[in-house]
């Protein structure tokens, strides 16, 4: 799942949501996808990261990374800063676990934006 192009296929759909959700692939060694998570958001225009339960699905399914998505109802697939920040905190918190946080797409009606691709990761 190092192909954005992949990526951001499996998470397009994540485009047409109207309020922000979060969604989670939990990677094997060999890539292989082991799980997914989707968080729906109180909020239109906010995530609420659930680090806990994030690293707990890690670890439930013995991923060796993840891919994060969520979506902009705005239209707008530009990273915020918010966003750079929760990226930033998702992957302190599973480095020690041994988890690599591969990618973080923003999905928006707009296009998609990949973090990796923009050197955030």
């Amino acid at each position: 799942m190092r192909d954005p192009q992949a990526a951001g296929d499996l998470f397009a759909p994540l485009a047409r949501e109207p309020v922000e959700v979060l969604a989670f692939v939990y990677l094997g060694v060999e890539q292989q996808v082991l799980g997914m998570r989707h968080v729906r958001s109180r909020h239109r225009d906010r995530l609420d990261l659930p680090i806990r339960a994030i690293a707990a699905d890690a670890l439930a399914f013995d991923a060796t990374a993840l891919v994060m998505a969520h979506n902009h109802p705005s239209g707008d697939p530009t990273p915020s800063e918010a966003d750079r920040e929760a990226t930033r905190r998702l992957a302190r918190a599973l480095d020690p676990l041994g988890v690599q946080l591969l990618d973080h797409l923003v999905v928006a009606a707009r296009g998609i934006t990949s973090f990796r691709s923009l050197g955030f990761l």
